[in-house]
């Protein structure tokens, strides 16, 4: 039996299914967002990222900004995040405070990380979300 994932992967899932749906549809129709990334695109990383609350604050603004009145341009999302503690970081499965080995690796020699998404810092305590593309 599959144990069932976290609660917060659950809702992430609950509120980009729709935005996933949104971004199939208009794939068929032309771009007329203002900014990069596009605001279905903002909205999914803000959710990926940030609480349901700020998001949705968040994506709101967005939206509402994404008009003739406003230049445009580059907005990438902005979240709060405080990054893990190093014992933690090194052995995800356990809580922090225990220090211990690192995991070990399936295949030694398989030393390639597929990133999906950079962490850039911007202010203290806020980072933008950027988004890894394939060379």
């Amino acid at each position: 039996m599959k144990p069932s994932p976290p609660a917060p992967i659950r809702w992430r899932r609950f509120f980009i299914a729709p935005i996933k749906g949104y971004q199939y549809l208009s794939r068929m129709l032309p771009g007329t967002c203002r900014y990069y990334p596009t605001c279905s695109e903002y909205a999914k990383w803000q959710f990926l990222f940030n609480r349901p609350d700020r998001a949705f604050a968040a994506t709101t603004l967005r939206i509402l900004r994404c008009n003739q009145l406003f230049a445009g341009g580059i907005d990438y999302p902005r979240v709060r995040w405080r990054p893990p503690a190093p014992a933690f970081a090194a052995n995800p499965l356990f809580p922090p405070g225990r220090i211990l080995a690192p995991l070990p690796r399936t295949n030694p020699d398989d030393r390639e990380i597929a990133i999906q998404y950079w962490i850039v810092p911007h202010k203290p305590g806020e980072y933008l979300i950027l988004k890894a593309f394939d060379r």
